[in-house]
C-alpha cells in the first residue's frame, strides 16, 4: 500500500486529496470579501472558519507530501501535465485564498474605468456603491489608501475585467482566475521548451530530455507554493512570469526583437522581470558572431532595452494611466514584512543601537533604511556577477536568470513567499536537480505554511515553515547516499504510470 502511495498515480491522487481538502477549508477560512452582493462567500462564524482552516492545512499537508513523492516517482510529462490539472482544478473553485490583492486589482481597475489616477490614490476613493465599491471594501488595510504599484499593462487587464463585469465580486474574483490559469498554462509551455532547448536527439538522448522536461515541471510549475498562490490565491506575479518567460524562450531561438517585446509586458505587469533584459541581452551579444567584442557588447546591453522601452511607453500611453507608475514602485517596501532579511536585520540594528546609544525613534528606521539599500547593493552585485559569468560561456543565462532572481527576492527589503516564485521556473527548467534546484524544492515547500488561508501570516505559520524545511533538509540527505536521489533514471520514467490517464 505504501509503494503503491509513493507511485505516480498513488501520489496524483493523495495530492488531489489534499487540494479538494484545502479548496473545501477555503469556503470558511478562505481570504472572503467584507461583503458579497450574491451572498456566495460569506463568514459562516469563527467555528467553522477554524474547522476550514484545520482543514486547509491538513490537506496542504497531504498534497506536500504528494508532491514530493511525485517527484521521486518517475513520472512522464504526459502523466505531469494531467496531475497539474487534477491538483489545479480543486483551487480553480474557490473563493480567493492565501491573500486579499484580487480585491485590489479588481478596484484598481474600476479606478482606471471611472477616471481615476491609481498612482496617486488607492481604492478607498471608489464609491462603495459603484463599481468596485465591493472590492474596495475588502482590500486589506494597509493597501485601502496606497497607490498601485503595477504596470499599466496590467491595469489595462483589470480595467477590461471590471468593464466586463460591473465591478461585481464573484464574477470579477473568477475572471481574473481565468487570466491566472491561462498564466500557468504559459508558464507550463514555457519551461517545457527552456528544459528542452538544445535537445531533440533520437534515442537516449531523447529520453533524457524527457526526464529532464519532467523534472522542470515537477519543479517549476507542480510546486504547491505556485498553485496555492497564482491559482488559489490569483497573484499577477503568475503572469509576469508567464510573459517573462515566454520572451526567454522566443528570445533563445533568435527571436530576441520579440523576446524582449514579451518582457516589456511582464514588466509592465511588475518590474522585477526587468532583470530578464539583461540575460536576454547575454544571449543577443554571444549570438552576435563576426562583430568586434565592444559591438556585440553593445548591442546585448543596449537593443534589448530599446525595445522593451518601446512597449513600456507604448503601454503607459495606451493604459491611459501616464508613467507614474516609476514613482510608486518603492510603495510595497515602506511594509515591513517578517521574510525580509535585511528588514529584519536593519529593523534589530536600529533597535539596538536606539537602546544602547539613546538615540531617537527614528534612529531605527534610519539604520534599517541603510541596511535595506546594502542589501539592494548586494544584489545588484550577484546579478552582475551572474551576467558576467553568462556572457563567458560559465553559466546557463537560463539558469543565471533563475538565480539572479532569487538574489533579489532574498535580498529585498519586502518579501513574500509567492515572490520565491519569480526565479523558479529559470532554475527548473535549467537545473531542477542541481544544488540551487534542491534548496529551492525545500524552501518553496516550507513557505507554504508561512500564510494562512485567509492571507494572515500567523505565528504557527512561520513554526510550521521551520518543521518543513528541517524535513526537506533531512529528506535530501537521507537521498543522498541512494542511487538516483532527485534524478529518476531514464527507466524508471519510461515505466511510469500514465496508462491511467
Amino acid at each position: 500500500m505504501w509503494a503503491r502511495a509513493r507511485s505516480a498515480t498513488g501520489s496524483r491522487w493523495l495530492g488531489f486529496a489534499g487540494a479538494v481538502a484545502m479548496a473545501a477549508g477555503g469556503w470558511t477560512a478562505g481570504t472572503l470579501p467584507a461583503r458579497d452582493p450574491w451572498g456566495l462567500w460569506t463568514p459562516h462564524g469563527t467555528g467553522a472558519e477554524t474547522a476550514g482552516a484545520l482543514l486547509a492545512y491538513a490537506g496542504l499537508t497531504l498534497l506536500l507530501a504528494a508532491w514530493w513523492a511525485y517527484g521521486r516517482s518517475g513520472a512522464t510529462v504526459r502523466h505531469t501535465l494531467a496531475t497539474l490539472g487534477c491538483w489545479a482544478a480543486p483551487l480553480a473553485l474557490t473563493p480567493p485564498l492565501y491573500s486579499a490583492d484580487v480585491y485590489s486589482y479588481i478596484a484598481q481597475g474600476a479606478m482606471v474605468l471611472e477616471g481615476h489616477d491609481v498612482y496617486q490614490a488607492g481604492p478607498s476613493v471608489l464609491d462603495p456603491a459603484g463599481p468596485g465599491g465591493d472590492a474596495a471594501a475588502s482590500v486589506g488595510g494597509n493597501w485601502r489608501d496606497t497607490p498601485a504599484p503595477y504596470g499599466p499593462f496590467f491595469l489595462l487587464l483589470a480595467r477590461a475585467v471590471a468593464g466586463a463585469t460591473g465591478g461585481t465580486l464573484v464574477p470579477a474574483v473568477l475572471a481574473l482566475r481565468l487570466l491566472a490559469l491561462a498564466a500557468l498554462l504559459l508558464i507550463v509551455w514555457a519551461v517545457r521548451r527552456l528544459a528542452t532547448s538544445g535537445t531533440g536527439a533520437p534515442g537516449g538522448e531523447r529520453r533524457e530530455a524527457e526526464g529532464r522536461e519532467a523534472g522542470a515541471l515537477w519543479l517549476g510549475v507542480l510546486n504547491p507554493l505556485l498553485l496555492m498562490h497564482v491559482v488559489g490565491g490569483i497573484h499577477n506575479d503568475g503572469l509576469m512570469i508567464a510573459l517573462m518567460l515566454t520572451g526567454v524562450v522566443l528570445a533563445r531561438r533568435g527571436r530576441w526583437v520579440l523576446g524582449s517585446a514579451a518582457v516589456g509586458l511582464a514588466m509592465m505587469v511588475k518590474s522585477p522581470a526587468a532583470l530578464a533584459l539583461l540575460f536576454i541581452g547575454v544571449l543577443v551579444g554571444r549570438a552576435a558572431t563576426g562583430r568586434p567584442a565592444a559591438a556585440r557588447v553593445a548591442k546585448g546591453l543596449l537593443a534589448p532595452g530599446l525595445v522593451a522601452a518601446a512597449v513600456v511607453a507604448g503601454a503607459s500611453l495606451a493604459a491611459g494611466t501616464g508613467f507614474g507608475w516609476l514613482r510608486t514602485q518603492s510603495v510595497a517596501g515602506s511594509i515591513h514584512t517578517a521574510l525580509s532579511v535585511t528588514s529584519d536585520l536593519g529593523l534589530a540594528l536600529g533597535e539596538g543601537l536606539r537602546l544602547l546609544a539613546g538615540l531617537g525613534p527614528g534612529a531605527a528606521g534610519s539604520v534599517k533604511s541603510v541596511v535595506q539599500t546594502a542589501g539592494l547593493l548586494a544584489a545588484l552585485v550577484l546579478v552582475a556577477l551572474l551576467a558576467l559569468r553568462s556572457a563567458r560561456g560559465r553559466l546557463d543565462p537560463v539558469y543565471s536568470l533563475g538565480l539572479a532572481l532569487t538574489a533579489l527576492v532574498v535580498l529585498s527589503p519586502m518579501v513574500q513567499p509567492w515572490y520565491l516564485l519569480w526565479g523558479l521556473g529559470a532554475v527548473a527548467a535549467a537545473g531542477w536537480d542541481g544544488r540551487a534546484g534542491r534548496a529551492l524544492a525545500v524552501l518553496t515547500a516550507a513557505l507554504t505554511y508561512e500564510t494562512h488561508p485567509s492571507g494572515a501570516t500567523p505565528w504557527y505559520g512561520f513554526v510550521l515553515a521551520a518543521l518543513a524545511a528541517l524535513a526537506g533538509w533531512w529528506l535530501l540527505r537521507a537521498e543522498a547516499g541512494r542511487a538516483g536521489g532527485l534524478r529518476a533514471l531514464p527507466e524508471q520514467r519510461r515505466k511510469a504510470e500514465d496508462a491511467s490517464i
